[in-house]
């Protein structure tokens, strides 16, 4: 569905992509690993594209996204943030359908979809009468990803979604983000820095440094084939990590 073709960016002097290469596997989970600052996030928001890359192409369903056409490809792809992005000054439900009403949805089926996405994410309907001050961060998490599934998008890109939480909350939305991904078997993008939640998640792990691709491939590949001594390093600086992922 989505392909990066030798994507770079940069900001003034300051390298953020080299050209990169980059095709998500459809149906499947990958990850995009790495420290702060190596492009991870920058390389998603290319992907649905808020920024266009200063070289290469972006492919969305075999056509190359372009400022005629980057509107409807953003309405085909959910996008959840960190902290979830929501709107201080609507409530949780006009969060949720402000773009299917903006697009002149169905009254009808845009409360199908809500009912739907309720049941999917655990999330109780009167919950949605509030504001996003009056939700914990797990519950805005929820609402966000209920956001971005509301017009059933076939890709699902989400930035450190679960970074901001505490670790009980954190271990509980990984399972069920889990669940989601399974159910609904969609192509995910998932940003993350963290090594036991890309080996939870990913069916590809995508582990980069300063605006390159390092290694890709399974944590079994990351800790038994390390491409590069930065792999070693940073499996290895996240060592408590990896043996929860392998229990």
């Amino acid at each position: 569905m989505i392909a990066l073709q030798s994507v770079s960016k940069a900001y003034g002097d300051q390298a953020v992509l080299a050209p990169i290469s980059l095709v998500p596997a459809p149906g499947r989970t990958t990850v995009l690993l790495g420290p702060s600052g190596c492009g991870k996030s920058t390389l998603l928001r290319l992907m649905v594209g808020l920024i266009p890359p200063d070289s290469g192409r972006v492919l969305f369903d075999g056509r190359e996204v372009t400022p005629a056409n980057v509107d409807e490809v953003r309405h085909r792809i959910g996008y959840v943030i960190q902290e979830g992005g929501l709107f201080p000054h609507l409530h949780a439900m006009g969060n949720i359908i402000l773009l299917a009403g903006y697009l002149g949805r169905d009254r009808a089926w845009i409360e199908g979809r809500v009912s739907e996405l309720c049941s999917l994410v655990r999330t109780p309907r009167e919950l949605l009468r509030r504001y996003p001050r009056e939700l914990s961060g797990g519950e805005r998490q929820r609402v966000a990803l209920m956001r971005a599934l509301m017009l059933d998008p076939q890709i699902l890109l989400l930035d450190e979604p679960l970074a901001a939480l505490d670790a009980i909350t954190r271990r509980e939305l990984q399972s069920e983000l889990k669940e989601v991904f399974a159910r609904l078997a969609k192509t995910v993008v998932l940003v993350t820095h963290d090594l036991h939640e890309a080996a939870w998640f990913g069916d590809e792990i995508v582990l980069m440094r300063a605006g390159h691709i390092v290694q890709r491939g399974r944590l079994e590949d990351l800790l038994s084939h390390p491409a590069a001594p930065f792999v070693t390093e940073f499996v290895h600086a996240q060592r408590a990590d990896v043996r929860l992922a392998t229990a």
